[in-house]
């Protein structure tokens, strides 16, 4: 006789937007103690890596990692890890250290207006033994908001996969998401200049998706405004992609990369290959790109 299989969904407010979870096994109590640990692994990583708490990771290391090194949590010294090879591996591209650039530009808050000309530096970042982490230069300031929520995504998803009533699952992230278990989901994936509408509908079995797009708050206008991404150089926000979804093993890399392709466009294809990942991009002009191993799990909206 098959086994009754329960499907619980639940979401809470965390990591700036809504973290939504879902998973299905046969005893309701697990599943639901499952779920429980998933937000714990996700509210643990807002702790952690928030731009905007006092005491996390990242403002310690703000306040005080150029005057001595600082002692980390292992998952914020694993997060640095990644993006630092990321950094290298795009030749600066992604760089963590944009901080005071988006401080300066009213996207991150500043308790002063100014950015001195060598905080937003490539190798900035030093991680030695014993999870320490020292800045290079005095003014050096990091976000992981371009990294962070991929990995809290991957921690919840981990949470259920321990689980043995567990058998499969889905965490969304504001649009950063993984599933597993042998069922494929259907992701549908807004128009980056029509949140309203779909621009198209991806399968996804046992891997992660992540997308970055125009801004859009739908609590303030229908319409969208220009990307928060800018190039590690300084220039305005990327104006020539509207939007991107990136499929990787990992959330925390599709998260990542998605920021690398939004800036570099099809330049991005040898890290894309690197990280085993593919891309869809929604051009300025309305071209439509995709990665052709991936092409017939995407599916464009008439």
């Amino acid at each position: 006789m098959a086994t009754a299989s329960n499907k619980t969904r639940r979401a809470r407010p965390l990591l700036g937007t809504f973290v939504e979870i879902e998973a299905k096994g046969g005893v309701a109590s697990e599943v639901h103690r499952a779920i429980d640990a998933a937000f714990e692994a996700v509210a643990i990583v807002h702790r952690l890596m928030s731009f905007h708490d006092f005491d996390s990771d990242v403002s310690r290391l703000n306040r005080e990692a150029f005057d001595r090194p600082i002692k980390v949590h292992d998952w914020t010294f694993r997060v640095l890890e990644t993006a630092i090879a990321l950094h290298r591996r795009s030749n600066g591209i992604f760089n963590v250290a944009v901080a005071p650039l988006l401080q300066s530009r009213g996207l991150l808050p500043s308790s002063n207006g100014e950015v001195p000309a060598d905080s937003v530096a490539r190798d900035a970042v030093e991680l030695l033994d014993g999870q320490m982490v020292r800045f290079q230069h005095r003014h050096v300031r990091i976000d992981l908001g371009g990294i962070a929520k991929g990995f809290a995504v991957d921690q919840a998803l981990g949470a259920l996969r321990k689980s043995g009533e567990v058998n499969g699952g889905l965490v969304n992230a504001g649009g950063d998401l993984a599933a597993f278990g042998t069922e494929p989901q259907s992701v549908h994936i807004r128009h980056p200049r029509d949140p309203g509408r779909a621009a198209c509908r991806i399968e996804i079995t046992d891997e992660a998706l992540a997308s970055t797009a125009r801004r859009f708050d739908p609590y303030h206008s229908s319409d969208t405004t220009s990307s928060a991404i800018v190039g590690p150089a300084g220039g305005p926000p990327v104006d020539g992609i509207d939007g991107v979804t990136v499929r990787a093993p990992t959330c925390m890399i599709a998260d990542a990369l998605t920021k690398a392709v939004m800036i570099s466009g099809t330049n991005a294809a040898g890290l894309l290959e690197l990280y085993h990942a593919n891309a869809l991009l929604l051009s300025a002009n309305g071209d439509v790109q995709i990665s052709p191993e991936w092409q017939h799990a995407v599916h464009l909206a008439a």
